[in-house]
């Protein structure tokens, strides 16, 4: 069963090696399956000729809407098999999922999408404004006087956290978790032991999206009360961070995303 995997091996992440963990990845992978590498922009042109495709590190899809759009849309209407599947309810659906989660009384960042509802958040100093189209902080503002057109913007009040961290699951069993101690360099990551608690809290997310296989990041940060409050939910295609991990569980990764697509295939 021939994958595609669609990375991009040049994409400049900030802090974070795309290529490097797509090598690891694929050179793994080969192990269990015969697959060929291509640029996103590709993947629509190239995708007839496997059994399915497996997006993985490449790039937020607001540089290329246009193309992953076609793409989506030609998979669907042919029936191409799409690792992760493309029912996803996070990331993958674009932001919404902040505001519902946020009206369903999950533990997130509260969220809303017009100015005029500001009285709806905790009254802060500072609220976070971004586009809800957007992706990796591109047109992240603070201002004490968010503004911007209803329908087209996030509004979050800014908060204090003591710490990012991150919880990663290959279909709905969990792998490890990775924190950032500093929350000034949320890029420089280390293990983390979650707590009962903690596990509890990130399965919440993953029941919610409801998808059957897939690799999905579930980031947090923990608030000035204690708690844990959603950040995002990364369903297309979470950077993993692989060599932060120890070997063993690097190694039983693999072993259980390899699992879930042979699962998904047959």
């Amino acid at each position: 069963m021939p994958l595609l995997y669609v990375t991009d091996l040049a994409y400049p992440a900030r802090g974070r090696r795309y290529g490097d963990e797509d090598t690891f990845l694929t050179a793994r992978l080969r192990e269990h399956f015969p697959l060929a590498l291509c640029h996103p922009l590709d993947a629509e042109r190239l995708m007839p000729g496997f059994d399915a495709v497996i997006v993985r590190n490449s790039g937020p899809v607001l540089h290329y809407q246009e193309a992953y759009d076609s793409f989506r849309a030609a998979a669907l209407a042919a029936g191409t098999r799409v690792y992760n599947p493309l029912t996803g309810r996070g990331d993958m659906a674009g932001k919404q999922y902040l505001l519902d989660l946020t009206a369903a009384g999950y533990p997130v960042i509260p969220t809303i999408d017009d100015p005029a509802r500001l009285a709806e958040l905790p009254q802060v100093p500072s609220y976070a404004v971004k586009p809800k189209q957007g992706a990796d902080s591109i047109g992240l503002t603070f201002t004490a006087r968010p503004s911007g057109p209803a329908g087209e913007i996030l509004i979050q009040p800014r908060i204090d956290f003591a710490y990012e961290v991150s919880f990663y699951f290959v279909d709905d069993a969990f792998q490890y978790a990775l924190y950032a101690p500093d929350p000034d360099r949320r890029w420089e990551l280390v293990p983390y032991e979650p707590t009962g608690a903690d596990l509890e809290f990130a399965r919440s997310f993953i029941e919610w999206n409801t998808l059957r296989h897939g690799i999905q990041r579930v980031d947090a940060c923990r608030a000035p009360s204690g708690e844990l409050l959603l950040v995002e939910l990364e369903d297309l295609n979470p950077y993993l961070s692989l060599d932060l991990v120890p070997p063993a569980v690097r190694d039983a990764f693999v072993t259980s995303l390899a699992g879930s697509l042979h699962s998904f295939l047959t």
